[in-house]
């Protein structure tokens, strides 16, 4: 499966649950998550997708690393079936 249907299915699956999946790009801060995930209640969380059994590149790490200590929640999600278990992480308390 592509990446490109994993973001698909995921944007979905927020739209679903009311929230938003804006793409996340910033100029001159390469390596930042692809999707803010912004889900009613103020909940929110950086996702990157990648295609099925790839990883993060060296500096996706670094910019996870940084991101997780500003107390940000960063997943990663490589396949569809992990959607739901994310968002509903995301989603609690």
């Amino acid at each position: 499966m592509r990446e490109k249907i994993i973001e698909q299915n995921l944007v979905q699956a927020v739209r679903r649950m009311g929230g938003l999946a804006p793409k996340f790009t910033s100029p001159g801060w390469a390596g930042a998550p692809d999707r803010l995930v912004l889900l009613p209640g103020g909940h929110l969380a950086f996702v990157e997708v990648k295609a099925p059994g790839k990883t993060l590149r060296p500096l996706q790490v670094r910019r996870k690393g940084q991101l997780e200590a500003l107390g940000f929640q960063v997943y990663v999600i490589d396949n569809v079936q992990r959607i739901g278990d994310v968002l509903d992480e995301i989603r609690s308390p």
